[in-house]
């Protein structure tokens, strides 16, 4: 397992969600600069972050609505870590969870060197990645329906 270990000034956590997201940015001493529900749109992003935009790094968990996400970071030249969702889990699965509770965490476990990292992958390989994926789960489906009628008959 890699940890993301760069320092930065500026740590932004996001708990990201299909319509919504939760930032919280954090400077060095862990001191909470922006702690917000914001619709899940690149305008209200750069707007909330625009004050801490060069020295920041913005961290997100691995969930299907990364994509747009990683795409804006990179046009934008901002530093990306998208979070490997089953250690980052493993290592912060507390009891208390909700949006805000979980872009701090983010934000800690970014600034603190302990973000598990996932491979982010470029926008021109996701065009291959994504139905291999689902060819594979297709295979999986196809090899269960199968079994079952052979099982039944």
């Amino acid at each position: 397992m890699r940890f993301y270990n760069e320092q930065h000034a500026y740590d932004c956590g996001i708990d990201l969600h299909a319509r919504s997201m939760y930032v919280c940015i954090l400077d060095a001493t862990d001191a909470i600069l922006a702690d917000k529900k914001l619709g899940a749109n690149p305008p209200e992003f750069l707007r909330i972050i625009a004050p801490y935009r060069e020295g920041v790094v913005v961290a997100v968990e691995c969930i299907f609505t990364w994509y747009w996400l990683a795409d804006l970071c990179t046009r934008d030249k901002i530093p990306f870590v998208l979070g490997h969702a089953l250690y980052v889990k493993a290592i912060h699965g507390g009891r208390a969870k909700n949006d805000k509770i979980e872009a701090r965490k983010i934000a800690v476990l970014l600034g603190c060197g302990m973000m598990p990292v996932a491979y982010a992958y470029p926008a021109q390989m996701r065009a291959t990645r994504d139905p291999l994926r689902h060819q594979c789960h297709f295979m999986c489906k196809r090899a269960e329906l199968l079994s079952r009628i052979r099982n039944t008959v």
